[in-house]
């Protein structure tokens, strides 16, 4: 069973849990990762680059897109209503142009292509500041646990609170 929040509520509350329980997002990402737009299946959201966002080139890092490849692959599947988003299999990102410098934006659109019992199979694309395609990635998800855990009706783990809107 699905969340009764409104898609970008749901997608803010689990990206608000991303962000109080993991120890990656929060320290390279942190709040410079905005969400601005989520409907069933699809996720907007943007980074201002900053300096711990580049490499040693002063653009915008690799690692740094491969991280947003594996968020964003995980809040494609929040898209669709799950809380609990499984675990990585897969994960590839094809770099096109730069990204950008410290003080410019990066946009990307990640797409929940398709989910079943076992699998969610999501594509993120990624454009700079000039609106170039900059990279996309390919992020693929074990979701058999997550499927199960929706199955019963939807209540928000202990201690988790639903995004505000904004």
């Amino acid at each position: 069973m699905a969340s009764k929040l409104p898609p970008v509520r749901f997608v803010r509350t689990v990206m608000k849990s991303f962000m109080a329980e993991s120890g990656l997002e929060p320290r390279l990402l942190g709040p410079s990762l905005r969400i601005t737009n989520a409907v069933h299946g699809k996720v907007d959201f943007e980074l201002d680059i900053a300096k711990d966002h580049t490499n040693r080139l002063k653009i915008l890092h690799g690692g740094t897109i491969a991280s947003m490849v594996d968020l964003g692959g995980s809040l494609a599947v929040a898209s669709t209503g799950l809380y609990a988003t499984g675990v990585s299999t897969d994960l590839s990102v094809t770099y096109l142009s730069s990204g950008g410098k410290v003080g410019d934006k990066i946009s990307a659109t990640a797409v929940c292509d398709k989910i079943g019992k076992t699998l969610a199979y999501t594509s993120i694309t990624f454009k700079n500041s000039q609106g170039e395609l900059a990279a996309r990635g390919s992020h693929t998800k074990y979701v058999t646990q997550a499927v199960k855990a929706q199955e019963s009706p939807f209540v928000l783990p202990k201690g988790v609170e639903a995004d505000e809107e904004k």
